[in-house]
């Protein structure tokens, strides 16, 4: 469970933000470290409340691994994506497909369509909450089980496992 620091509401987020503004300016001086460090507490702060049920960060190296396979699957996308495109397009099988979701708390679900949508050839398209399923768009589906077995095991599992209130 994270614990609340008094003054700093989300500290693994003033972390990330801290080195996502290290690594835009590209620059390790004194001044880029305390600006970023400064964002990284402010903006916290100030959007505080708009996070009416924040997400209970469990397992943070899950979560470094998760987005080290992330960045990873959109590299290998791209190159998979390129092939197809340069290809012949009688060849291609778009389809979308409903993946039935495990996850049930509004911040992992977009966290998950999100993922899904940054690797290219896929998109979430829609969120059935009633029977809880994401609608996605995929450019070529040859099998459509393999497609909902690597989501599952690759983006929806680990995100289980990071986050305290994935599970119903």
């Amino acid at each position: 469970m994270t614990r609340r620091i008094r003054g700093l509401p989300r500290p693994w987020l003033s972390l990330f933000m801290l080195l996502i503004w290290l690594l835009l300016v590209n620059d390790l001086s004194f001044a880029s470290v305390l600006t970023g460090a400064l964002l990284g507490w402010l903006i916290p702060l100030v959007t505080y409340r708009f996070w009416p049920d924040p997400p209970q960060l469990r397992h943070p190296v899950v979560l470094l691994r998760f987005v080290l396979r992330v960045l990873g699957d959109i590299v290998q996308a791209n190159f998979q994506m390129a092939r197809l495109i340069l290809g012949r397009s009688a060849d291609l099988q778009p389809a979308f497909i409903e993946y039935p979701l495990d996850l049930r708390h509004d911040f992992t679900i977009s966290l998950l369509a999100s993922t899904i949508s940054l690797t290219p050839g896929t998109v979430s398209a829609d969120i059935d909450r009633k029977r809880h399923l994401l609608l996605i768009h995929a450019f070529n589906v040859v099998d459509e089980q393999a497609l909902i077995d690597t989501i599952k095991t690759r983006y929806e599992r680990p995100l289980q496992e990071v986050f305290e209130c994935s599970t119903p």
